[in-house]
C-alpha cells in the first residue's frame, strides 16, 4: 500500500508515473532504509523539508546498488504528484540549490518539451558548485549549468533513462519558442568592442611613432657632418701647440742624429763586422769538432767487430781440434 501512486495521479508519458524508474532500481528504493524511515506518509508540504536537507544528488551506488536519498524523493514525488506550481517554486528557488536541482530534475520527467525549456534554460546562468556520487561511491563537483545542460541533451542522468522531447529549432520553427538568447552575448559584445578600441589605440600609438621617426630622421640629414667630439676654440688651440711642440722635438733629434761624424760610425760598423766573424768561425769549429767524434765512432765500430769475428774464428777452430783429437783417441783404444 505505501508504494503505490496516489489514485488521482495522472499517467506521464501514456504509463504509471513511478515506472519512469526502471524496476531493478525502484525495488532498491522501496528496500532502502531510507525509503521506509523518511518517505512514509510524507506529503508535498513536507517534501520541501526533507528537500531541504539534501547534500548531495545521485543515483544509485555501489556493489548492492544502493539508492541515493536524492533519487528516493523524485520517486517520492512521482509517487504522490505535486502540483505543477510546487515545482515551479522549487525550480525558481535560489537559496537552497538542491532544492532547485530536485524541482529541474522532476520536471524534465513529467513535463512538456516546451516546459522543460522554458522552466530549465534559465538555470544555465547559475553556476553554483554541486556534490554527486558517481556510481563507485566516490563524491565529484559538478555546477549546476552543467546538471541542467545534462538534463536536456544526455538520455541517463543519476541512473533514470530520460524521457525524450523535441529539438528546439523545431519548436522555434513553430513558433512555440522564442529564439534562446545566452547570458554571454552582452558580454561577447563587449570584448569585440573593447578589442575594436585597443586595435585603434594601436594603430595611433603607431601612426605617432612614424611620424616621430621620419622627424628624427630629417634633423639628422639636415645637420652637418662633424667630427665624433666638437672641439671648442680653446681645446683646438692646445691640440695645435702639442702638436708644434712634438713636431719641433722629432725634427732635432732627426738632425742631431745626421750631424754625429761619420768615423764613429765607420770605427762601430768595423767592431761589429769582427764580431759576426768570430761567431762564423767559432760555429764552423763547433760542427768540425762533431764530425771528428762521429768518424771516430764509426771506426772503433768496425775494430770491434773484426775483433770479436776473429776471436769467435779462434774458438771455432780451437773445437774441431778437440773433436778431431778425441775421435783418434776413442780409434785407437
Amino acid at each position: 500500500m505505501a508504494n503505490r501512486t496516489v489514485k488521482d495521479a495522472k499517467s506521464v508519458k501514456g504509463t504509471n508515473p513511478q515506472y519512469l524508474v526502471e524496476k531493478i532500481i525502484r525495488s532498491r528504493i522501496y528496500d532502502s532504509k531510507f525509503w521506509k524511515e523518511e518517505c512514509f506518509a510524507l506529503t508535498a508540504e513536507l517534501m520541501v523539508d526533507k528537500a531541504m536537507e539534501l547534500r548531495f544528488i545521485g543515483g544509485v551506488f555501489g556493489g548492492n546498488i544502493k539508492p541515493t536519498p536524492f533519487l528516493c524523493l523524485i520517486l517520492k514525488m512521482l509517487q504522490i504528484q505535486p502540483e505543477k506550481d510546487i515545482i515551479v517554486e522549487f525550480i525558481k528557488n535560489e537559496e537552497f540549490k538542491y532544492v532547485r536541482a530536485l524541482g529541474a530534475f522532476y520536471m524534465r520527467l513529467v513535463g512538456t518539451s516546451l516546459d522543460c525549456y522554458k522552466y530549465l534554460e534559465p538555470l544555465y546562468n547559475d553556476s553554483r558548485k554541486l556534490r554527486r556520487q558517481n556510481r563507485q561511491g566516490v563524491f565529484e563537483l559538478v555546477h549546476m549549468d552543467e546538471f541542467i545542460d545534462e538534463l536536456l541533451r544526455e538520455d541517463r542522468v543519476c541512473d533514470v533513462i530520460l524521457p525524450r522531447i523535441q529539438k528546439r529549432h523545431i519548436l522555434e520553427e513553430s513558433n512555440e519558442l522564442d529564439p534562446k538568447i545566452s547570458a554571454l552575448d552582452d558580454d561577447f559584445e563587449d570584448i569585440v568592442e573593447s578589442s575594436e578600441d585597443d586595435e585603434e589605440e594601436e594603430e595611433a600609438e603607431v601612426k605617432q611613432y612614424d611620424e616621430s621617426k621620419y622627424d628624427l630622421e630629417a634633423v639628422a640629414k639636415e645637420r652637418p657632418h662633424r667630427s665624433r667630439r666638437e672641439r671648442t676654440p680653446e681645446k683646438s688651440r692646445d691640440y695645435d701647440r702639442d702638436h708644434e711642440r712634438d713636431y719641433d722635438r722629432d725634427y732635432d733629434r732627426k738632425h742631431k742624429r745626421d750631424k754625429r761624424p761619420k768615423e764613429k760610425t765607420k770605427h762601430r760598423d768595423r767592431s761589429r763586422s769582427r764580431e759576426r766573424e768570430r761567431v762564423r768561425e767559432r760555429s764552423r769549429d763547433r760542427d768540425m769538432g762533431r764530425v771528428r767524434e762521429r768518424d771516430r765512432g764509426r771506426d772503433t765500430g768496425r775494430d770491434g767487430g773484426r775483433d770479436s769475428g776473429r776471436d769467435r774464428d779462434r774458438e771455432n777452430r780451437d773445437r774441431d781440434r778437440r773433436y778431431r783429437s778425441d775421435r783418434y783417441r776413442d780409434r785407437d783404444y
